[in-house]
């Protein structure tokens, strides 16, 4: 049977400091083809090139990654400050009306890092602009120097509900993760279950209440070493189940595949 068909969201990015590409990492494409089993494809994120009844009847599931460009805070109702960062307003065009498009269909996808900031504000919520300036908070940002697996260690604690669907999945209440953002919830969206947090109380896994298929989304990276990362492994297996199953006629909640 053919593998289902994931679209993966890009960022924008200067090839060579001037030749713009739509652009998506290595370990994105591996997570989704060696543990979810499913057909890795690269969404240029832009309603220029492509609108999101188009992607529904393309893809099977979507991952939503990260990126350095935030969402812009005009889609929640702020200002923007220099705390805010770079900004993609193609993206924020096409992933926040795909995320409410997929809770309503029983879509499946996985938030990552910005799609967990995008999760959060389709659904209404709000961000912080920058988390390690908020009092009693740590600094959640990649470090500046380093190699890739020094940037990427695992750095801190995620506590998960107890019973809950983070904590069936993963089989445990408490793992270690890496974080490399600068955003994060302030406010949640309707809907939004914040099933994860950091031990300085910042939101990291969250799913959405009710919805017919898979809505899970987490502040860390889990795409890195997804295939060996014992916490990883299971969140892409686990949207891969549910990919397979959409792709099939059938929807699976986050609940039952836990």
């Amino acid at each position: 049977m053919a593998r289902p068909i994931v679209g993966i969201f890009s960022n924008p990015y200067l090839l060579f400091d001037d030749y713009p590409v739509h652009a998506g990492g290595v370990m994105n494409t591996e997570a989704v083809s060696d543990v979810s089993g499913c057909i890795p494809m690269l969404i240029p994120a832009d309603p220029r090139f492509i609108s999101v009844q188009e992607l529904l009847d393309t893809c099977d599931g979507f991952l939503f990654t990260g990126g350095r460009p935030n969402v812009h805070p005009a889609e929640y109702g702020e200002e923007a400050t220099d705390a805010h960062g770079e900004f993609d307003r193609a993206r924020d065009a096409v992933a926040l009306d795909l995320v409410r498009a997929c809770v309503e269909r029983g879509q499946p996808f996985l938030g990552i890092c910005r799609g967990f900031q995008e999760v959060n504000v389709a659904m209404g919520g709000t961000l912080h602009p920058e988390i390690r300036d908020l009092p009693g908070r740590m600094n959640h940002r990649m470090p500046p120097d380093g190699t890739l697996e020094e940037k990427f260690e695992l750095r801190h604690p995620v506590s998960f509900t107890e019973g809950g669907v983070f904590h069936r999945l993963m089989g445990a209440q408490e793992v270690m993760t890496n974080t490399l953002h600068g955003q994060g919830i302030k406010s949640s969206g309707a809907r939004v279950i914040v099933d994860g947090v950091a031990p300085d109380g910042t939101p990291e896994a969250i799913y959405i209440d009710g919805a017919p298929g898979f809505t899970l989304a987490v502040q860390w990276h889990p795409e890195y070493e997804a295939a060996r990362d014992p916490v990883s492994r299971p969140l892409f297996a686990a949207f891969g189940e549910a990919t397979h199953a959409w792709a099939n006629g059938r929807q699976l909640t986050p609940a039952q595949v836990a």
